[in-house]
């Protein structure tokens, strides 16, 4: 929102030394976001004077119509002499005012203006266009100031062209500072001076009906009210004064019909619409659209209309997206005299969904998508229509058309000392009245106040709400810093301890968290290779999704993970490790359709709370990891080591320890892994995730290099985290025995290994694979598997034949369970 600080000034009466940084300043302390203040008109210095057009003689012979033109500018070249100046524009007449920059002038943009020869002639100072005086975007001809205008006046003072002019960011719950009505009060607070509402006319006895008019839908729209003007001038200009205003506040002026709507829409926040009468067939009905129907807006597009779009609709159909753009049959033209105005108070949820629907923004949806002052159509139209009478010479038409559907008034109970403890600051009831009062709150009561918001602030509706306003206004920067309390025992749970610890782990080992957004699309089942069956297939579609590309919600968090590392392989970083903590969504087979709305202004009940986690979905917290390139890389020291299956098996084990358990790893397929390359991770029997390298087509679908690895695992398998214990440490040496194992190569080594450990008994204190071999003295279709074990009592030291009888059980147990065979027995 623009709000030029003369405009604002006109409704508060601040002193006369404020400037606009100054007032930017308060507003600012009062919670408002003004990003700039712009000094228009600052860069404009000279003589800047009203001029009288007396003569002008048609230069010929050039490639554009020239005139040189003597123009009566008073005493303000200080002889009093006509002024002769060349100009190009031809859209003036003798007897004209118009703006002149004698020399020595200059115009926005740093435009030196000085006296000098030019078409054969000596050009004394310019004639000025609204472009050239920065007061406008027309620059088809010179500015032609009514007649009235004094000879040799200062412009710069008669047409307002310096001026601050604030650039606001409004936050969507303060929607009454879109308007200079709304700032103006603001600022009225800021320096404790009066304010005069622009809203604050007094209406015209009743005297019967407009236009007819009717609410046929009241949850679309609670109050429409319709005035008439007749015989009103279409030739009739907009003032300067507006035009400027208009420009200042960021809008181009159209015609006057159309600026008087879209400055009264500024000035008051109520977004106005025009029709013309003539064009209108049969009573007006505001409702919803019904199955079919379309309409023609202003900008030339023909829309089809939603049932849930709200219209403005007359006998033919639909006129009007209601607050949010009319319709081309129905709109004033040049030739329109007799005009219906139109001001409503539309549904603030179902504009917005109606214009992103159709991708169609407004200044009108912008207002009333955020709420509008339910209280103003009556007063915003009959400021209307009386402008349009005095600027554009059209007649009131007596009566009134004001449709309304009942609205409860919203009343709030707050105790009066809530502020005090929602701040920790103690102001005190009499300072939380006068704030409330301030900003037009109706305040009743001792200890415990009931407050009735005004109709302009929609956004207070809870003691919060009040309690902010209160704090703001007092200050925030009066509220002492202090280092919050926590109460014993609210520290952090054991799963939050554990995810935290499970992202120190990985990061440690070499591996970048990222948090990739939880959205994916269908197209991912494809590119993960998933089987039509599969249960991550089953996803949740969004209602309202970011993007009609991914709808849903993700049910493993690898395509994002997979994405990220395509995105970092894309600009150059093919050796990457990353890693994610994120919740997946699955859908629960016997969730409802929807789940409950509860109410707002009690805590929920516990069956309330039962229904609602009986609607969501399942939400495991769930970690995966990928890796890509190098998992060493290459230097001095020598070559690197490329990424395997391995490592991404080697990251499970670390999330594994912190929870205190041990992974048993198994050959399995699925997707999206190699179905040759892919390992099941368990806790005793449960699956707790798989890890691997991704299938060849899998990493083609996603843009990554060829044996790209991955992990996910589901942390709640895992178990609740077993407290860290210090194990026992002996004194006594180790005894190491190696044992070389030949099996047929389709046996896991980590069977093998499992059948070692259960053999070797209490003694085993490790077990580590240090070499495989195939070849021809193994024989075909064989391996050899050599482990070091390491044998340690707690108690003695280990004789050389308890070593070989453990180890000897050991080999035995393998043995049996996997055919393994001592090599070279």
């Amino acid at each position: 929102m623009r709000a030029p600080l003369s405009w604002v000034r006109e409704h508060v009466e601040l002193p006369a030394g404020v400037t606009g940084r100054d007032l930017a300043e308060r507003l600012i302390a009062a919670g408002l976001e003004v990003e700039t203040v712009e000094q228009a008109g600052a860069d404009i210095s000279g003589t800047l004077v009203v001029g009288e057009v007396l003569a002008f003689e048609e230069l010929t012979g050039f490639k554009k119509p020239i005139r040189y033109c003597q123009v009566n500018v008073g005493d303000a070249n200080g002889t009093g002499e006509p002024q002769n100046i060349i100009c190009g524009a031809t859209n003036f007449a003798v007897g004209d005012r118009v703006v002149v920059i004698l020399p020595g002038g200059v115009l926005p943009g740093g435009f030196q203006i000085g006296a000098r020869k030019t078409y054969g002639k000596m050009s004394e100072g310019m004639i000025c266009s609204v472009t050239e005086l920065g007061i406008g975007d027309d620059h088809s001809g010179i500015l032609v100031l009514p007649p009235d205008a004094p000879v040799g006046a200062d412009a710069v003072e008669l047409l307002g062209i310096r001026d601050d002019v604030l650039d606001i960011a409004v936050t969507p719950d303060r929607s009454y500072a879109l308007s200079i009505r709304g700032i103006a009060r603001e600022a009225a607070i800021a320096y404790g001076v009066p304010f005069t509402d622009p809203a604050d006319v007094e209406l015209p006895a009743k005297n019967g009906e407009a236009y007819p008019a009717s609410i046929g839908d009241p949850t679309a729209c609670d109050r429409f009210v319709l005035r008439e003007v007749r015989g009103f001038d279409p030739d009739a200009k907009t003032p300067m004064w507006m035009q400027v205003r208009l420009h200042r506040a960021g809008m181009r002026p159209v015609s006057l019909a159309v600026d008087v709507v879209n400055y009264l829409m500024l000035e008051l926040g109520q977004p106005l619409h025009t029709f013309d009468r003539v064009k209108l067939t049969g009573p007006i009905v505001v409702r919803r659209a019904e199955k079919g129907e379309s309409l023609e807006t202003l900008d030339h597009v023909k829309r089809k209309l939603d049932p849930e779009d709200i219209l403005i609709t007359d006998e033919s159909g639909p006129i009007s997206m209601a607050g949010t753009m009319g319709g081309l049959e129905s709109e004033i033209d040049d030739r329109s005299t007799d005009i219906v105005i139109e001001a409503a108070h539309f549904d603030a949820i179902g504009t917005a969904r109606m214009s992103r629907r159709h991708k169609l923004h407004s200044e009108a949806s912008y207002r009333f998508e955020r709420g509008v002052d339910r209280e103003l159509p009556l007063y915003a139209s009959y400021r209307a229509a009386r402008m349009l009478a005095e600027l554009g010479g059209a007649e009131i038409a007596p009566g009134v058309t004001h449709a309304e559907a009942p609205v409860a008034r919203v009343t709030i109970t707050m105790p009066a000392g809530h502020p005090d403890k929602v701040a920790g600051v103690t102001y005190g009831r009499d300072t939380v009245v006068r704030r409330l009062e301030e900003v037009g709150c109706t305040v009743e009561g001792g200890d415990v106040l009931t407050v009735t918001p005004p109709s302009w602030r929609p956004d207070l509706t809870d003691p919060n709400d009040l309690a902010e306003e209160v704090i703001r206004l007092e200050g925030y920067e009066d509220i002492p810093a202090r280092a919050p309390r926590p109460s014993a025992g609210r520290g952090l749970t054991i799963q939050q301890r554990l995810r935290r610890r499970v992202g120190r782990s990985l990061a440690g080992a070499g591996y970048v968290e990222v948090l990739a957004f939880p959205f994916v699309s269908a197209k991912d089942w494809d590119d993960l290779q998933l089987p039509g069956d599969d249960a991550r297939r089953r996803a949740l579609r969004l209602a309202n999704p970011l993007s009609e590309e991914e709808p849903l919600l993700r049910t493993t968090l690898l395509p994002g993970l997979l994405r990220t590392l395509a995105h970092n392989v894309g600009r150059g970083f093919p050796d990457t490790a990353l890693f994610e903590l994120g919740v997946v969504f699955r859908p629960r087979p016997d969730a409802p359709d929807r789940a409950p709305r509860l109410a707002v202004d009690r805590g929920p009940t516990a069956e309330e709370v039962a229904s609602v986690e009986a609607a969501l979905p399942d939400q495991p917290h769930r970690v995966a990891v990928v890796l890509s390139g190098d998992r060493e890389p290459s230097g001095w020291w020598g070559g690197g080591r490329p990424a395997l299956w391995a490592d991404a098996v080697q990251a499970a084990r670390l999330v594994a320890a912190e929870v205190g358990v041990e992974l048993a790893v198994k050959a399995d397929q699925h997707a999206p892994w190699h179905p040759g390359r892919c390992a099941a991770l368990y806790v005793g029997d449960t699956l707790v995730g798989h890890a691997g390298e991704l299938h060849p087509r899998v990493t083609k679908a996603y843009g990554l290099p060829a044996r790209t690895c991955a992990m996910e695992l589901e942390l709640r398998r895992l178990g609740e985290p077993v407290a860290v214990r210090a194990p026992h440490v002996s004194t006594y040496p180790v005894a190491t025995q190696d044992v070389a194992l030949v099996v047929d190569s389709g046996v896991p080594a980590a069977e093998v290994e499992a059948a070692l450990r259960d053999g070797a008994g209490e003694l085993l204190e490790a077990i580590r694979l240090f070499d495989v071999y195939t070849g021809e003295q193994v024989g075909e279709g064989r391996k050899s598997l050599a482990y070091s074990l390491r044998f340690r009592a707690s108690d003695r030291t280990l004789t050389a034949e308890e070593a070989s009888q453990a180890r000897d059980a050991a080999v035995a147990v393998a043995a049996e369970r996997t055919g393994a065979v001592l090599r070279g027995a």
